[in-house]
């Protein structure tokens, strides 16, 4: 708080300095330099409570360098209207011009952005020389004690150092320095020695005089502890803590697109595939008369999809195939045709290399993605979203291992993480897993990540078969 304090010192005076020193035009206001540092004194405490309020001083935000600038900007505007109005309020003015508050809106964001960048690298370095180090003692018995003991590896980034994990064998990271113990009552009895400054417990254990005793460790030694729940469904999608008759509550939703979220993206939804529609029509038109014209037979195939809820949908895509095929399942068509082989390798990928089935100009609308256009019709009406998870079909339903019900807590899409992760070298259960993964972390920037990275996948024409 105190460097953001003086950067923003800073910052009001370059400012100043720019417009009034070295702008030879008139100025709004004559206020004189010790005015304008005298006013912004008693200003800089209430623009540092504003970044305060955003979350900038969470130690969240220091490791997510994307989210801290995000806030960085709101931060900055929101600040420079606190000044507005403060000089709307009390009828003082506070710029000599109105470049002045432009100046001093981009410079404090440009210099804080700079300020914390060598603010991360001084704490980095800290890291390294094993400064400001949280030496950690790992409790558990699940794969989470494992992926936590690995990813925090790593000290010079993460800040943590784990010297002692108490649990079974299997869960060491081949790679782990920490020492092992078999139990917690064990480990707990050397935390003196190994200079233990944290614990992080994975697993709760049935007899609740263990856990009791862990915890009185960390009273006893006044050192930190922190309960992450092994299983993942507790910290998958989006969770919050609240107090209920007394105890804390963890209430678990199946994906953060709840609420305002899933207002926001359906009204983004909807302008930009009206937009498209706009746009496209003439292409649309064109491909449309020249598929009829080349593969005669319908122009459209309309694909039955389980998107949202697994609610069944008619997905609009130009015909790729010959007239007779797409109306059973691939697998009954490739042995109808007497290819066995394929039959095979459709069961096991879901996909095959060299489908027969495609005419040569279905095969140049999937190389070029373009058979996929007209589903902005269903973005347009709902049934689908721009981004989101493959609306699957529903012979696949069996295939999706039980997770089916996660994967469908979002609305499917026209393309998604996976598509931009590899599209179609990736197999079918690498899908699952990053539609999964998408459906429990979304955030609208990803969304605009994988809208940009599909952009420039499609036009370079990778993945698509």
């Amino acid at each position: 708080m105190l460097v953001d304090a003086l950067v923003l010192i800073t910052a009001f005076t370059v400012a100043y300095i720019a417009r009034v020193q070295y702008d030879p035009r008139p100025l709004l206001h004559n206020i004189q330099s010790t005015d304008y540092a005298f006013a912004f004194l008693f200003i800089i405490p209430a623009w540092i409570a504003v970044f305060g309020l955003i979350g900038l001083y969470q130690p969240s935000v220091y490791n997510r360098r994307l989210a801290e600038w995000s806030k960085i900007a709101i931060g900055a505007v929101l600040g420079i209207l606190l000044v507005i109005g403060f000089e709307y309020v009390s009828d003082k003015d506070l710029f000599p011009a109105r470049l002045v508050a432009a100046y001093t809106l981009a410079a404090s964001f440009l210099l804080i952005i700079f300020e914390r960048e060598i603010m991360r690298l001084i704490r980095n370095l800290s890291f390294r020389y094993g400064k400001g180090v949280k030496r950690v003692l790992l409790i558990g018995s699940s794969g989470a004690t494992s992926d936590i003991a690995f990813n925090l590896a790593d000290t010079r980034r993460s800040g943590y150092e784990v010297v002692a994990i108490a649990g079974p064998k299997r869960i060491l990271p081949d790679s782990s320095t920490a020492i092992h113990f078999s139990t917690p009552e064990l480990a707990l009895k050397q935390i003196r020695e190994l200079g233990v400054s944290a614990i992080i417990q994975t697993d709760l254990y049935e007899n609740p005089d263990r856990n009791q005793k862990i915890l009185s460790a960390t009273q006893t030694h006044h050192i930190d502890y922190s309960f992450i729940p092994g299983e993942s469904e507790f910290y998958s999608g989006k969770n919050t803590v609240d107090v209920f008759l007394g105890y804390p509550m963890i209430t678990v939703y199946q994906t953060p697109l709840v609420g305002w979220g899933a207002i926001v993206k359906r009204i983004f939804d909807f302008i930009v595939s009206l937009l498209l529609i706009i746009v496209l029509a003439i292409p649309l038109f064109i491909i449309y008369l020249i598929k009829k014209a080349v593969d005669r037979g319908p122009a459209f195939y309309i694909s039955k999809r389980l998107s949202r809820f697994s609610e069944p949908i008619g997905m609009i895509k130009f015909r790729s195939m010959g007239a007779q095929y797409g109306t059973k399942d691939a697998a009954e068509e490739f042995k109808a045709m007497g290819r066995d082989d394929l039959v095979k390798e459709y069961n096991q990928n879901r996909k095959v290399e060299n489908d027969p089935r495609i005419t040569p100009f279905g095969a140049w609308l999937r190389k070029t993605s373009i058979d996929e256009l007209p589903q902005i019709f269903n973005v347009f009406l709902g049934n689908i979203s721009l981004v989101g998870p493959r609306p699957i079909l529903p012979q696949e339903v069996k295939m999706a291992q039980g997770r089916t019900a996660l994967l469908h807590s979002v609305k499917s899409g026209m393309t998604g993480l996976w598509q931009v992760s590899g599209r179609s070298e990736l197999s079918f259960e690498d899908r699952i897993e990053l539609e999964l993964f998408y459906a429990q972390n979304w955030t609208f920037w990803l969304d605009i990540k994988i809208l940009f990275k599909t952009f420039w996948i499609v036009l370079r024409g990778r993945g698509a078969k």
